[in-house]
């Protein structure tokens, strides 16, 4: 394995790079060069973040690729994983593999849009906001430790539609880390949703791991997330 490979982590909606802190040493450990954005707008008051869309994210990390030497692993948590597709799409030759935590590819014109607002801003909604089984594994002294620590994104970010492309996204090998279902489990799963599973089944090369997690490893088991970061990269090299 390449030990100069750059990791880029993309975190999910009201996080922002220190989301990530205590997964990236275990990153370090392995020989890695983990980098944890943070993305435009978030944290910002109503008037900054109002103009900031999904395709400003996306751009912040095609700008991280191309700073990087040589080819890079591109990371996306929850709704970051929809970032971190559109960069692929961008840099289609620079990504070696990409790898999205508790969430899938979307497919062209698709976004994020479950959070009714009329305003520019949406702050976190609080650990309540989300299914049980999201949160089964925060205990209370995770939930206060880091429900601070969130902040506001931009509306743009959920409710754009993606733009897709470049067809040759679908050569670069995709790792999903499912909180729950294991391979054979996740792909009926999305068997269910359409454009989405269209735009999985035409990826050349897949693979599901069952990470056992809800749906913030970061935080309930950071260890164990960057152990499968450090397998799925290990198959890039």
């Amino acid at each position: 394995m390449d030990t100069t490979t750059d990791v880029l982590l993309i975190p999910g909606f009201w996080l922002d790079a220190a989301s990530w802190d205590d997964v990236v040493p275990t990153l370090r450990a392995a020989g890695l060069a983990p980098r944890a954005l943070t993305m435009p707008g978030v944290g910002a008051g109503a008037a900054a973040a109002a103009e900031i869309g999904l395709a400003d994210w996306i751009a912040a990390v095609v700008a991280e690729i191309d700073r990087a030497p040589g080819p890079v692993v591109v990371v996306g948590h929850s709704g970051g994983g929809n970032v971190a597709w559109g960069a692929v799409d961008a840099r289609p030759d620079r990504v070696s593999r990409v790898v999205f935590v508790d969430t899938v590819p979307p497919p062209p014109g698709a976004n994020v849009g479950e959070f009714e607002t009329d305003q520019p801003i949406i702050p976190f909604p609080g650990w309540g906001f989300f299914d049980d089984e999201d949160v089964a594994d925060l205990d209370p002294q995770t939930r206060e430790r880091t429900a601070p620590r969130a902040l506001s994104i931009p509306t743009r970010v959920t409710t754009d539609a993606i733009a897709l492309t470049d067809d040759r996204r679908y050569a670069v090998p995709v790792t999903v880390l499912s909180g729950q279902r294991d391979d054979a489990e996740f792909r009926r799963f999305l068997a269910q949703w359409g454009p989405f599973a269209d735009e999985f089944t035409a990826i050349a090369d897949t693979e599901v791991v069952r990470l056992g997690t809800g749906h913030w490893p970061q935080f309930s088991q950071p260890e164990r997330l960057g152990e499968a970061l450090v397998a799925a990269i290990q198959r890039a090299g």
